[in-house]
C-alpha cells in the first residue's frame, strides 16, 4: 500500500493498514517464521465481539487494509464472522494463509462474507522441500487450495519465503506459480526476526545466491511480460540503506496480536523499554494517538547520530527498530543495514559468513509449542 509522506512534524494520520494477528495457532511449523518465539507465553485469544470492536474502532479512525494473519487464521471458526464485519465496514481485506483448512465450503463462505484478496504461501517448489521447511505434509494441498482459489476468481497471489535453503530453486518456484495461474508473487527474502533470527546462520544466503535468484527474477520477468507481476524482496543485509520500515513506527501500520497486545509492527514487542497497550483495555483512538509504544519511535526526535543529521532520515526513518535492537541492543541506534551506521559491520560480518559458507553445528530449530516453551524458559 502506497502512502503520501508527512511533512517533518506534521501529526500522525490515521492508521491505514490494520493487520490482526487472529491466533498464533497453525498447522506448519516454518523455521523462518516471524511470530514470536515465545509465542507460548502469550495470553488467550481475544473472542469474537473483542476483534469486531477494534475493526469498527479502526475503520472509525481512517484504516482501510485489513489483513487477517497468524498463525493460521482459519483456524479461527470466526473467521467469516470477522470477513463479513469488515467487509460491512468497507475495509479492503485480505486474507494470508498458508491454505490448511481452506476448503471449498470454507472458500464459499469466506467468498460470501465478502472476501476481497487471499495470499497463498509455498515453502518452495517441490514436495519434498515444501514439506521439510514446514514440517508437514502440505505440498498437494496447497496445489489444491491454489486451484480453489482460481475457481473462486480471486487473484492468485502466491508467496514464497526465501532463504539459503531454497534461493537457488527461483526459476523452479515462478515455474510452478506460473502452472498454478499466478498473477502475483512476492518471493520475499527471509527478514531475520523470530524463528528466523534464531536460525539465522542456517539460513543466511550468499551474495552469489541473492544475484543469481534476482538475475533469474528478471530473466523470468522479461519473458512472461505483463502475464504475471513478480515482487522480489532482496534481503536487508545485502543493502547499503535500510528499508523505510513500516514508514516510519508510528506512522500507517498497527497491528493486534491474538491476546490484544496492539503493536507498531508486527516484532515490536521484542523492543525494551515500551508499554505496550492492549485492545482490551483501551481503545485504537487511545493506543493510536496516546500510547508510549505508538509514540515514542514516531517523528524523529528519538534519533541519535548519525541519524539525527542525515539527510536521508525522512525517507528510511533510521531503517528498523527490531533489526537495530537484535544487532546492536539499543533500539534507537540506527539500523546497522546502513553503512554509515557504526554497526555496520555486524551486517556485513554476517553476510561473509554466509559467503564463505560457514554454518553452525545445531540443527534448524522448527516452530512448534514445544520449541517455544523450551526457547523461552
Amino acid at each position: 500500500m502506497s502512502t503520501v509522506p508527512r511533512a517533518p512534524g506534521a501529526p500522525p494520520g490515521p492508521p491505514l493498514w490494520l493487520l490482526l494477528e487472529l491466533t498464533y495457532r497453525c498447522p506448519l511449523h516454518c523455521v523462518f517464521c516471524y511470530n514470536p518465539v515465545d509465542f507460548v507465553r502469550t495470553g488467550a485469544e481475544l473472542d469474537t465481539q473483542a476483534w469486531l470492536r477494534v475493526l469498527r474502532e479502526a475503520r472509525e479512525l481512517g484504516a482501510v487494509q485489513l489483513g487477517l494473519s497468524g498463525g493460521e487464521p482459519l483456524s479461527r471458526p470466526d473467521l467469516e464472522v470477522i470477513v463479513a464485519e469488515a467487509h460491512r465496514l468497507g475495509f479492503y481485506t485480505n486474507l494470508i494463509t498458508s491454505g490448511v483448512g481452506l476448503d471449498e465450503p470454507r472458500i464459499r463462505a469466506l467468498k460470501a462474507a465478502g472476501l476481497d484478496h487471499i495470499q497463498l504461501s509455498f515453502q518452495d517448489s517441490t514436495r519434498q522441500m515444501n514439506d521439510f521447511l514446514s514440517s508437514t505434509r502440505t505440498f498437494e494441498l496447497k496445489a489444491r487450495v491454489a486451484a480453489l482459489i482460481k475457481q473462486y476468481d480471486y487473484p492468485m497471489v502466491l508467496n514464497v519465503v526465501l532463504h539459503r535453503l531454497n534461493i537457488d530453486h527461483v526459476e523452479d518456484i515462478l515455474a510452478m506459480a506460473e502452472r498454478l495461474g499466478a498473477e502475483y508473487v512476492e518471493l520475499a527474502n527471509t527478514q531475520f526476526y523470530g524463528w528466523a533470527w534464531h536460525n539465522r546462520e542456517r539460513l543466511m544466503p550468499s551474495r552469489d545466491q541473492v544475484a543469481r535468484a534476482e538475475a533469474a527474477t528478471m530473466r523470468f520477468r522479461e519473458r512472461v511480460g505483463g502475464a504475471m507481476r513478480v515482487f522480489f524482496v532482496v534481503p536487508d543485509y545485502f543493502e547499503s540503506r535500510p528499508k523505510p520500515c513500516m514508514n516510519g513506527l508510528g506512522s500507517v501500520f498497527l497491528t493486534v496480536t491474538p491476546d490484544g497486545t496492539a503493536l507498531p509492527c508486527h516484532a515490536a514487542r521484542m523492543l525494551p523499554g515500551l508499554e505496550f497497550p492492549n485492545v482490551r483495555a483501551r481503545t485504537v483512538r487511545e493506543i493510536w494517538y496516546e500510547s508510549q509504544a505508538f509514540t515514542h519511535f514516531r517523528g524523529d526526535g528519538w534519533m541519535k547520530e548519525p541519524c539525527r543529521t542525515c539527510p536521508e532520515r525522512h525517507q528510511d526513518f533510521g531503517g528498523c527498530r527490531c533489526q537495530a535492537y537484535l544487532l546492536t541492543g539499543d533500539a534507537a541506534n540506527a539500523d546497522p543495514v546502513c553503512d554509515r551506521s557504526p554497526h555496520h559491520h555486524l551486517v556485513t560480518a554476517a553476510v561473509a559468513r554466509a559467503d564463505a559458507g560457514a554454518e553452525e553445528e545445531r540443527p534448524l530449530v522448527f516452530r512448534s509449542p514445544a520449541n517455544s516453551a523450551l526457547l523461552s524458559s
